[in-house]
């Protein structure tokens, strides 16, 4: 890795800001190799170079991955004037890292969302050219039939403009209240949502479940995260 200022590793961990990182080194409790180094400004490869502070060696990490278990109630963004955003839900070290949503989920729709601040692999997943498949978990009103299968197969145009490529409906239980699974390749604007109103079955419940051959981690409750392992980080790199 290429040597960067100290204050700019310091900065990306979210413990510290630039400023504070200057401070530390004027006060003498930054260290590289042992040696108190009193200028922010220099450089230092974190990968070559122990780097300290008060003693304790600094965790670098050059991109940051997330996998949070969205609840309802939270906007998928990095701000918002009018309410609570995915990132409410990060500790502060981690709010600190520019980290943002890899797509979005409604409002109301809870499960798994991925955050980085990686933006070429974030970028290039969402890419409509790389046909990355996102799965739902829905719940309806309505029976849901083998129709509606072929429908969701064929491709639908919607009566608001909107074209939906070839999706994959996978019905679970069919009733009142139906059940059922949907994949997408696509992530147009409460598509899911739209696409089932038009075959007459409003959803009542949305929950994603995989996305990019991810699966949701059920261990994690309702608004808790965990960070990717380097695994899954190499999957994600591999599909783009």
């Amino acid at each position: 890795m290429a040597k960067q200022r100290l204050d700019k590793i310091l900065s990306a961990t979210g413990r510290w800001s630039r400023r504070e990182a200057g401070e530390l080194a004027r006060r003498g409790q930054l260290l590289v190799d042992g040696v108190p180094v009193h200028d922010a400004s220099m450089k230092a490869d974190p990968e070559v170079s122990e780097i300290t502070v008060n003693g304790e060696p600094v965790n670098y990490q050059e991109f940051t991955w997330v996998m949070l278990n969205k609840p309802a109630g939270y906007l998928s963004a990095t701000e918002d004037g009018k309410g609570a955003t995915v990132l409410d839900l990060l500790p502060k070290e981690l709010q600190r890292r520019n980290l943002f949503p890899v797509g979005r989920l409604d409002k109301d729709t809870e499960g798994l969302l991925l955050l980085t601040n990686e933006g070429v692999v974030a970028h290039a997943l969402l890419s409509p050219r790389r046909h990355v498949d996102k799965v739902y978990y829905t719940r309806v009103t309505g029976c849901l039939t083998a129709d509606d299968c072929t429908a969701f197969a064929e491709g639908m145009s919607l009566e608001d403009g909107l074209h939906c490529q070839p999706a994959e409906l996978k019905i679970l239980r069919a009733g009142p209240e139906s059940e059922a699974l949907v994949t997408l390749r696509e992530g147009k604007f409460h598509q899911v949502k739209r696409m089932l109103a038009a075959r007459g079955k409003p959803v009542l419940y949305l929950e994603r479940v995989q996305m990019a051959g991810l699966d949701l981690d059920r261990t994690l409750s309702r608004g808790n995260f965990r960070f990717l392992t380097a695994k899954e980080v190499e999957h994600l790199r591999k599909l783009v």
